[in-house]
């Protein structure tokens, strides 16, 4: 039976961060504790999710972000160092909470803890008592694995895919310190991610005290949802949206911006959006170390006019307002209510402590509208428009039936949009285009400052242009190396291949 010690030295070299594990390795043995229960895998999965922020570098990298202009000062030194090189798309190798190297980190050290339950479940002789705990522990790999692909690497393409460099795929606990990792090719890491999701898949259940926290069944069929979109299997992206949508056709499972946001003042709104209990739209949520909560809105390369207008100001395909509104009295402060920050005090007398922020990372607005992108990559543009018009059904300022879109509504809005503009390895007919751009535009508000912008960017390789206060251009074309974040020095350390720039 494998011992807490044991899972620390996984950890201490799973992260591939430099540090000395020697004060946690001398501790007493007697005080070691065995993994001897299924109670105690259940606790070790507790750990098995990405405790870290990706919204914090990802939102500047696309074009949700602007230059407020040198007036604008929020963060520390090291946030603002973070927010501009993202938003200039350079490398980054600080290690502070809110860096890639941070998530990259953290997402290696809730796999380690999958492969240990995955270890334990085995050692406690399996079977299908056992089956809920292993269904979580292949979901929380496959999950880690891919927002490692999906950050750290280029765009899937199976044209490519076995050339391209991937991220370590690990699948057993460490028994030696500081191993050797290969990165081996994106197709590998993809071939793992399809294998663990659909054999943990089946054996997920629901028996969890707070379920938003953990892949239940509608969680682990929206995972689902976002992967195959990846790889183009479209009618298992609309399979698993439906499940993630309580089987039917969304009514009542997304969020309801126009009867539950709009109303409620602004930390109600903050509340209810990540919300485990109240909010039926989330899916998962993490608790993370994250300062993000204090600096989203007066960073200096985040919503500014120019943002404003094209996400929220201008309205939405219907002709009528977002009803989810900008808050601040400038552009300097302009931001949407969706965190807050629970400060966990570690020493009374000081009055210090570390800075936690709620995010969303699945929801059932995301299975809807992958779904409609889906429904539209088949042909199917009637369905495709329903899951449309259900979104914007309640998203919109005084919506009513009249306000309801038909596919002819939807093919003139986008008759313009040049065909070059999405360029997915698998392309996109001419008659599905003006529905993937409708989708896709819905997207980009709805999941303002989440941090999903950039990989739907990325997926359909996209070129962004930024431009600094001073009108100064900055493109970052299709197929740009730096679309792919830079490996983090520490793990460079350990052997691990850069990516190439």
């Amino acid at each position: 039976m494998k011992n807490i010690k044991n899972r620390v030295l996984l950890l201490c070299a799973i992260a591939f961060v430099s540090i000395s594990c020697n004060d946690i390795l001398d501790e007493n043995p007697d005080n070691r504790t065995t993994i001897d229960s299924p109670d105690k895998v259940a606790e070790l999965l507790v750990g098995a999710y990405p405790e870290a922020a990706y919204v914090t570098f990802s939102e500047p990298f696309s074009d949700n972000a602007g230059d407020k202009g040198p007036n604008a000062t929020g963060g520390s030194d090291s946030f603002r160092t973070l927010n501009e090189r993202m938003y200039f798309w350079e490398d980054i190798n600080t290690t502070d909470s809110d860096t890639p190297t941070n998530y990259w980190n953290a997402a290696y050290k809730a796999i380690a803890q999958a492969n240990q339950a995955l270890v334990s479940v085995e050692e406690l002789g399996g079977g299908t008592d056992l089956d809920y705990l292993k269904g979580e522990a292949l979901l929380c790999r496959a999950y880690a694995h891919f927002m490692l692909a999906s950050i750290f690497c280029k765009a899937y393409d199976p044209a490519t895919a076995a050339s391209n460099l991937g991220i370590p795929y690990v699948l057993e606990p460490e028994t030696v310190l500081l191993g050797e990792y290969e990165r081996g090719t994106l197709a590998y890491v993809y071939e793992n991610i399809q294998k663990d999701l659909e054999e943990g898949l089946p054996l997920v259940e629901d028996n969890y005290e707070i379920p938003g926290f953990h892949f239940t069944r509608k969680a682990a069929n929206a995972f689902a949802s976002r992967f195959y979109l990846n790889i183009g299997e479209w009618q298992e992206v609309i399979d698993h949206s439906t499940i993630a949508l309580g089987g039917g056709s969304g009514v009542g499972e997304i969020r309801d911006w126009s009867n539950a946001y709009a109303p409620a003042t602004y930390a109600e709104q903050t509340a209810l959006y990540t919300s485990s209990s109240l909010e039926p739209a989330n899916l998962l949520l993490v608790s993370a170390p994250s300062t993000y909560s204090r600096y989203h809105y007066n960073a200096r390369y985040q919503m500014n006019n120019s943002v404003a207008s094209a996400v929220f100001f201008d309205g939405n395909i219907t002709g009528k307002s977002w009803s989810f509104g900008v808050y601040g009295s400038s552009d300097l402060y302009y931001n949407i209510p969706k965190f807050q920050e629970y400060f966990k005090v570690t020493n009374q007398a000081a009055n210090t402590g570390s800075a936690f922020v709620t995010y969303v990372l699945l929801s059932t607005d995301e299975a809807l509208l992958n779904r409609a992108e889906a429904y539209a990559m088949l042909g199917q543009y009637e369905d495709a428009t329903a899951d449309i018009n259900l979104s914007l059904s309640v998203k919109t300022t005084g919506y009513t039936s009249s306000d309801e879109l038909t596919t002819s509504d939807i093919e003139t809005e986008y008759q313009d949009l040049a065909a070059d503009v999405y360029t997915p390895y698998y392309g996109i007919s001419t008659e599905a285009l003006p529905y993937v751009a409708a989708v896709l535009d819905i997207k980009r508000t709805v999941f303002y400052n989440d941090g999903l912008r950039w990989f739907d960017l990325k997926r359909h390789d996209v070129e962004i242009t930024h431009y600094d206060y001073l009108g100064n251009e900055f493109v970052l074309p299709k197929g740009d190396n730096r679309r792919a974040i830079q490996i983090p020095e520490s793990a460079q350390s350990f052997g691990i291949e850069e990516n190439p720039r």
